[in-house]
């Protein structure tokens, strides 16, 4: 159980941006939220009390140089780091493990740890994962970080493998560490610049009972694309229901990417080292107050900014401080910078609260790109055009709504082209098929969904969505047990999906990067297995075992006419042939309704979800079309007959012209329409 006792209060539509909050031993903190770094129990040039006055929540100090100096004995004679720094919020230590790899003296790493001369006096330390979590304790931070190791994010695979498995192996001896400290305590996840191995290693840390979970091993070589890639890949296998912290990132731009792909907790020097250089941030965008450009400017930084510095000094003061190498410069423009990241962070959250931060991202992305706001009368660089994101035959579309879809290029057809794609798989195919009503049946046989059309796993994962909540209900008897069968010929959906995961928050999970990686995925509770059969759908449902439900999602006729055949229907209708099926899909067109009958299926008409006033459902047997939902589906009736035999589209594509009577005859002649009581023809099915 989580010491923090984590919330989620919002998530924003169309993206993966999120608003929670979670309380420590020395207060609350809500997200996304960034920290000042105080490496050495203090924040360059700044005083803890304009921290405060800035409203800062908690600051991060580093294990690694504490250790050295002022020393354990220090923090033990003090009560720990609060009051030796006259800090009352809470503080996190990083672990030192970015330390080892970044500072140049001696080190030599093996399993134990790393053992290291300090630079302070000489002396040789072993810095283990028992080692930090024991300075970490005696520090007192409220947020203790497990040792990993952090190597380039360029590093080769064999290297960043090895790094991977040490980091798991070393976060599994920090939590034995711990023991029963109420501190709290993060993971790290690794992997260098290999999606698959952030992936694994994001599926590994998750597993262990950690507070909250760390990306580390980023802004350490990468391209900036690759690090948002990465993050987002990363984000996507971590919990939703913990913290989750991008280590030592960065630029307002990297904030604003990051928060965007599902990070909620940031820490950087770059407002405090770049303000002792002279350089500031603004609502207009970055100023570099040594230009000479600012010597007579009687003006503050930013006119839109409140800051103590904003509100007393003009750019033309700060631009001589800087020239003049005073320390007061740096503090002042450093607490500027503070300022405008602290509610840089406001105004996110505030925009993920209120549903417009879309909006916002759009906006600032653009605006914070521009480099002295124009100001120098050099008209600025254009700001770079959103990289286009796409692999193959697809690419990522965003609508005005705010939602992300997949389209296919070559035929523009889009992937839920309207609604949020996860409410329209939960309202055709979950709430439709009464899937948690059926998982609620305990002691059934294992219930069996055919997946068909994987396209982004938006269906599969509104499924799992629904097992886990099942799962998570207090009480009761353990759930039916559930086998997700996805087919898919083409991967390309779901891998670009996954590379871009905060635009697709169904992602958020474990499961869709090892259903890719392993082509099967099984959750936890053990109760739920996921199997993915990759190949021609008609060569490879032979393989699968036999449906109660499939969720029956391929691309249209247009696109993928071969899954919409007589053929393909007869042969689900055989495959599901013993028991009492249900067939739903999106389409409700006279030919597939047509092909359905002809199957062997009854139909009728399902749900309304926009644009579609009407959408299908099939059943092996009236029975069971009549035993779900409430009231059930109305079954096809004799009005829709009567439209049928005037329908220029009555028979399907593919149909020979010899054997267009003996169609037409089936259909006529079908059960559900020479049997059936004339009350079930009440309803107009179309």
């Amino acid at each position: 159980m989580s010491r923090l006792n984590f919330t989620l209060a919002a998530e924003a539509a169309g993206s993966g941006a999120r608003a929670a909050a979670f309380e420590t031993r020395h207060g609350p903190v809500v997200t996304p939220v960034f920290m000042p770094v105080g490496t050495q129990a203090t924040v360059k040039a700044q005083q803890m009390d304009a921290l405060r006055a800035a409203g800062f929540t908690v600051l991060l100090a580093n294990t690694y140089h504490l250790m050295l100096r002022p020393g354990v004995e220090v923090f033990r004679r003090f009560g720990g780091i609060h009051r030796f720094m006259d800090w009352d919020r809470p503080v996190l230590t990083d672990s030192g493990g970015y330390q080892i790899f970044s500072l140049p003296h001696a080190c030599t790493l093996t399993e134990e740890g790393a053992r290291f001369q300090s630079y302070v006096d000489g002396r040789w330390f072993l810095l283990s994962p028992e080692a930090s979590l024991a300075v970490q304790r005696e520090i007192g931070s409220d947020i203790m970080m497990a040792l990993d190791q952090c190597i380039p994010s360029t590093a080769g695979r064999d290297a960043a493998e090895a790094a991977v498995d040490r980091t798991h192996r070393w976060a599994q001896r920090s939590l034995a560490a711990r023991g029963d400290s109420p501190q709290a305590l993060f993971g790290i996840v690794q992997g260098a610049a290999f999606p698959d191995l952030r992936a694994r290693s994001a599926a590994g840390i998750a597993s262990l009972p950690f507070d909250g979970f760390a990306v580390g091993g980023l802004a350490v070589g990468e391209s900036k694309e690759q690090r948002e890639d990465l993050t987002a890949a990363t984000v996507a296998g971590l919990p939703r229901d913990r913290p989750r912290y991008l280590m030592g990132v960065g630029t307002p731009l990297d904030i604003l990417e990051a928060v965007h792909r599902g990070v909620d907790m940031f820490d950087c020097i770059i407002p405090t080292s770049l303000a002792q250089r002279g350089t500031v941030y603004t609502s207009e965008g970055r100023l570099q107050l040594r230009r000479g450009f600012y010597r007579l400017q009687d003006q503050p930084v930013d006119p839109a900014c409140l800051c103590p510095t904003c509100r007393r000094y003009a750019r033309a003061y700060l631009h001589h401080l800087i020239k003049a190498n005073e320390v007061l410069g740096w503090q002042l423009l450093g607490q500027h910078n503070l300022h405008f990241y602290h509610r840089m962070m406001q105004e996110i959250r505030e925009r993920i609260l209120g549903g417009t931060f879309v909006d916002y991202y759009h906006d600032r992305r653009d605006r914070w790109a521009r480099m002295d706001g124009g100001e120098s009368g050099v008209r600025p660089p254009k700001a770079s055009t959103p990289r286009r994101m796409a692999l193959g035959n697809y690419e990522v579309v965003t609508s005005q709504r705010g939602f992300s879809s997949i389209r296919q290029k070559s035929s523009g057809e889009v992937m839920h082209p309207v609604g949020n794609p996860m409410d329209e798989a939960r309202r055709l195919y979950v709430d439709q098929s009464c899937l948690e009503a059926r998982l609620r049946v305990s002691g059934a046989p294992e219930l069996v969904i055919w997946d068909v059309g994987l396209g982004a796993a938006t269906n599969a994962m509104a499924a799992i969505r629904c097992m886990e909540a099942v799962l998570a209900a207090p009480g009761g008897t353990p759930p039916r047990r559930l086998h997700l069968i996805s087919f898919e010929c083409d991967l390309d959906p779901l891998r670009l999906a996954v590379r871009h995961a905060a635009f697709f928050p169904h992602l958020h999970s474990p499961a869709p990067s090892a259903i890719l990686r392993n082509a099967r995925w099984e959750h936890a509770s053990g109760g739920l297995r996921w199997t993915l059969l990759e190949g021609d759908f008609l060569t490879r449902l032979s393989a699968a075992d036999r449906p109660d439900l499939i969720f029956y999602d391929p691309f249209s006729y247009k696109t993928d006419a071969r899954l919409w055949t007589l053929e393909t229907f007869a042969r689900i209708f055989h495959a599901a042939a013993g028991g009492d099926t249900l067939l739903y899909t999106y389409s409700a067109s006279t030919a597939v309704r047509a092909a359905l009958l002809w199957a062997g299926f009854h139909v009728a008409q399902g749900v309304s979800v926009a644009p579609k006033e009407e959408t299908t459902v099939a059943g092996t047997h009236r029975s069971c079309l009549q035993s779900v939902g409430h009231p059930p589906p109305a079954l096809l009736g004799r009005q829709w007959l009567d439209r049928w035999e005037r329908s220029g589209a009555r028979i399907p594509a593919g149909v020979v012209p010899e054997a267009v009577a003996e169609f037409e005859n089936r259909i006529r002649t079908h059960a559900q329409f020479v049997r059936a009581p004339t009350i079930i023809w009440a309803a107009d099915g179309a």
